[in-house]
């Protein structure tokens, strides 16, 4: 399958410039479910997103560098060879507005900082047992 690595793990891809953040969300999604993979940039999300077909993207608004989370997320979903990934947005702005531009760019799910580290890996496991359609519309706030 095109999201899973050759021993059958789901492919995450984990994007926050913030070393924090994605510590907590490597320790939050390790447990050997998952093969995990971090960028900290929108350019390198994009590489590494075209190159690896992750399952699932937990991606950052508010990155510098010039690609922000909105353009990385629409990339993608524009992108055919990723059109089965899913995207998990994360972002500080947490106003219905933002969450609109996040669904906009057609992110799966939008989730405000600070965010539920139990409440993400539920999403993800909910998310992993859909086998098709996009559009789960979860704009949690946890």
């Amino acid at each position: 399958m095109l999201n899973q690595d050759a021993n059958g793990l789901s492919k995450i891809l984990i994007v926050d410039d913030e070393d924090n953040i994605r510590r907590l969300l490597m320790v939050t999604l390790s447990g050997g479910r998952f093969q995990l993979y971090q960028a900290n940039n929108g350019v390198q999300a994009l590489e590494m997103a075209a190159q690896l077909k992750p399952e699932f993207v937990v991606l950052d608004i508010m990155m510098p560098g010039g690609v922000n989370g909105l353009e990385v997320c629409r990339q993608i979903k524009e992108n055919s060879a990723l059109q089965s990934t899913r995207v998990i947005l994360l972002s500080a702005l947490g106003e219905k507005s933002n969450r609109d531009a996040g669904f906009a760019a057609q992110a799966d799910a939008y989730l405000v900082k600070p965010f539920s580290p139990i409440y993400l890996l539920e999403m993800i496991d909910a998310m992993h047992k859909k086998t098709l359609g996009t559009g789960y519309g979860f704009a949690g706030i946890a």
